[in-house]
């Protein structure tokens, strides 16, 4: 009897999620982590005899974990953004990096609505003023998303989700993205403009870039000063896109009314993170898609891409990071 394949997750199945069971279960030996992250040292002690990793945003796949992996033939991300995983190092070690583009998208659009909502009217800050006993108050006053200006950053499948959603709230939406046309654009009902006019007239930003080179900080404090008074952002991308120290002083200042935040420069986020203590600023853990059904399906998609590969197939053109170790591992 051929041995079956090893694949790792490392990060814990939602309760009663069996799609990588349903997918794999025939084929591999499913090896499910923990409720915490992984050091390196135990990620490659619990990696060094797989043929797959399944893996999340928690976790980091670097160079060494890599390395120490001799059968690893392919890494599966479940979700679109890849910067947790070393690809330079996968690809010269013939590792083939796969993605789920789109797949979780509208659990994400529906979390960004949801933190525009909680950090425009203040329902964290409302929530524990009335469980102090308090009763209404000044301070709870918040403000509607109807009749604003909406910028969007990023107009990929989940940014063009949140200009879907947002038509029927009676906004205007503005879109920056350098990769998209003014007509794309203005299929979903969004004005395309530079960065500068986006961050003037719009009162409330939401980002759905991915992180590169070219994105890491491009909010930062000449953007924060740029922006109206009563401007919020909310962010269920990458941490990175934003400099979280000019975010806390644009906050702390009264530069900009709020922010609502999923995501953050270190990750897991340290609980004396000074933006925790911000009565302006909503947070969650990076769960933007977290969401069951969402969550089901990313991991059925991301099974499916590791199956093709045991099976000597290639995963979607779209799915595929480094398309040039097809060839080296004879996927066609």
């Amino acid at each position: 009897m051929e041995r079956k394949f090893k694949v790792l997750v490392p990060e814990v199945l939602p309760p009663g999620d069996r799609a990588l069971e349903k997918v794999l279960g025939g084929y591999a030996e499913i090896k499910v982590g923990l409720e915490r992250p992984y050091t390196e040292e135990e990620f490659i002690e619990e990696a060094k005899d797989v043929d797959a990793i399944i893996v999340k945003a928690r976790d980091r796949v670097t160079k060494r974990i890599i390395e120490s992996s001799p059968n690893l033939k392919v890494v599966s991300k479940c979700g679109a953004g890849i910067d947790n995983i070393d690809v330079k190092t996968a690809t010269q070690r013939n590792v083939l990096v796969v993605r789920a583009p789109g797949v979780n998208a509208n659990a994400v659009a529906e979390h960004a609505l949801a933190l525009m909502f909680s950090v425009m009217r203040k329902v964290p800050l409302a929530m524990a003023h009335l469980k102090a006993g308090g009763w209404r108050g000044g301070k709870l006053v918040g403000d509607e998303l109807s009749e604003c200006t909406v910028g969007i950053i990023g107009l990929g499948s989940i940014g063009r989700l949140v200009a879907k959603k947002l038509r029927g709230f009676d906004v205007r939406i503005l879109a920056y993205d350098p990769y998209v046309s003014k007509e794309s654009a203005a299929e979903v009902g969004a004005s395309l403009v530079d960065l500068e006019t986006l961050v003037k007239e719009a009162e409330v930003i939401t980002i759905h870039a991915l992180l590169t080179q070219e994105t890491k900080h491009l909010i930062g404090e000449d953007q924060f000063k740029k922006m109206k008074p009563t401007a919020y952002i909310v962010n269920t991308a990458r941490g990175a896109i934003i400099d979280e120290k000019a975010l806390y002083k644009a906050l702390k200042e009264g530069r900009i009314a709020g922010a609502g935040l999923d995501v953050f420069e270190e990750e897991p986020a340290k609980p004396d993170n000074p933006l925790f203590q911000l009565e302006n600023v909503v947070v969650t853990p990076h769960i933007g898609d977290s969401a069951r059904r969402s969550t089901e399906k990313l991991y059925e998609y991301s099974a499916e891409n590791v199956l093709k590969v045991f099976r000597g197939e290639a995963p979607p053109k779209e799915a595929v990071v480094n398309p040039e170790v097809l060839d080296k591992l004879g996927l066609k």
